[in-house]
């Protein structure tokens, strides 16, 4: 294996295990909730409770990692003699990945014989996560830190993000929504289908009336646009609700025979965002 660490953040939402197989380090994000000033690291909470006190009514807030955070991330790999590819969470959505760059830069004077390459995914979830994935696999057969950045740059155009909610307050809260359709929409049963977008925003791409008709839209997004839909590997992220990840895990096998489709969970700094019953989808597409 090559010769450089590659560091991600828990923004992708891949499990430890997962981590651990493919030789990624992560760095967590952090989350308050409104009424305390306790900071909690992703996931340090249950999700099943984490979630559940969303739906009581409580609000978490997350924040961007700083500059510090990742110099204390990158140093020690520098100092043992390894280069550091970083894979950021989309610029679209916070700040992290320019904190990721300042960082670099600042430990780049000290250590001018090392490399430090940032890359903006422009990604979420597991849409982040699924091009991590595919990354370290380059690095795992053989690509050295400069031919594993350009794949990362080449390659994020084409993971395709696509999601619904089950509850629109939280995409009001967030501003994505106006309070009114928020309102009229919970009334009407109305689900939004929304997916992250070439500049990594999210984009709010069109409507089903009621849960099983957004979650068949997903599929729907699958068999319109993913490069080869009997292959490929797909990540299916949901946020407490994982009789719908297997019910979306399930029409894809039916329709494309798919073999790799893996379940995984939506952290609490996503999940802050998108709420309990978030449901997404992601995989290897000819576009966005």
């Amino acid at each position: 294996m090559s010769d450089f660490t590659i560091i991600t953040d828990s923004a992708c939402d891949l499990p430890q295990d997962l981590l651990d197989e493919i030789g990624v380090k992560c760095i967590s994000m952090t989350f308050t909730f409104s009424d305390s000033d306790r900071v909690y690291m992703d996931n340090e909470i249950p999700l099943k409770e984490f979630y559940n006190s969303m739906r009581s009514g409580a609000v978490a807030k997350t924040a961007a990692i700083n500059t510090e955070r990742f110099r204390e991330a990158f140093e020690p790999e520098l100092k043992e003699g390894r280069d550091v590819l970083y894979l950021g969470f989309s610029s679209g959505l916070s700040t992290t990945y320019n904190c990721s760059k300042i960082a670099a830069e600042e430990l780049l004077e000290s250590y001018p014989q090392r490399k430090i390459i940032t890359v903006d995914t422009l990604a979420a979830s597991g849409g982040f996560g699924l091009l991590v994935y595919l990354t370290a696999k380059q690095r795992e057969n053989g690509a050295d830190i400069d031919a594993a950045a350009r794949y990362a740059r080449d390659r994020l155009q084409n993971i395709c993000h696509w999601f619904t909610v089950d509850d629109l307050v939280y995409l009001k809260r967030g501003g994505r929504i106006s309070p009114t359709a928020a309102f009229v929409g919970g009334l009407l049963g109305i689900k939004p289908v929304l997916h992250t977008d070439n500049e990594g925003h999210l984009v709010n791409v069109s409507k089903a009336r009621g849960r099983r008709a957004s979650i068949t839209a997903l599929a729907d997004r699958y068999s319109e646009t993913a490069i080869d839909p009997s292959k490929g590997t797909v990540f299916i992220c949901q946020a407490d609700c994982m009789d719908d990840a297997e019910f979306l895990a399930g029409l894809l096998k039916r329709r494309h025979r798919l073999r790799k489709v893996r379940i995984m969970n939506i952290g609490s700094v996503i999940g802050a965002h998108s709420g309990p019953g978030t449901l997404a989808l992601f995989f290897e597409g000819k576009e966005r």
